[in-house]
């Protein structure tokens, strides 16, 4: 038997978590030790083979860390995982969604110059004008460090 992935089938773990959720559907609900849940581990890891699977099974777009307050969502952005992002915002993920300090998807995507994360969530609607808790909005965020088309694209986006 050939396969085409580098490692053998019984060693998918999306074969693995479609089987444990047929046999148990409410893990897509569980939470790990400290408190996030598969969709959010499978977003900050880009895992989008799994988020879909979670996604099908009825995963919480919304569920929030008690910690911190991240949601899958910022999980993906922090992790600079843009495909992830889509993929989220396409299944209805809000697009302000805010964790711990008021920061949001956007601010990580502008932050980190993520041109196409941030056009990815201006598309679905994140309002660039949001500050964080320090008062920074996302052009603030990506005159730190994002680099001059996420700048350019946030002024474009504020003229409206």
């Amino acid at each position: 038997m050939r396969w085409t992935s580098s490692r053998p089938p019984a060693l998918d773990e999306v074969a693995i978590l479609v089987g444990l959720l047929r046999d148990e559907p409410t893990l897509v609900e569980a939470r790990s030790p400290d408190g996030f849940t598969a969709l959010h581990l499978a977003a900050f890891l880009g895992r989008d083979r799994a988020a879909r699977v979670l996604l099908g099974h009825g995963a919480d777009l919304e569920a929030v860390h008690p910690a911190n307050g991240l949601r899958p969502l910022n999980s993906g952005a922090a992790s600079r995982r843009a495909p992830m992002v889509r993929l989220l915002l396409a299944a209805g993920a809000e697009p302000d969604a805010r964790q711990k300090g008021g920061f949001t998807a956007l601010h990580s995507a502008a932050r980190h110059g993520d041109l196409a994360m941030t056009e990815a969530l201006l598309v679905h609607g994140a309002d660039p004008s949001l500050a964080a808790d320090d008062g920074q909005d996302a052009l603030a965020f990506a005159r730190e460090g994002g680099g001059e088309a996420v700048i350019r694209r946030l002024e474009a986006s504020t003229r409206g």
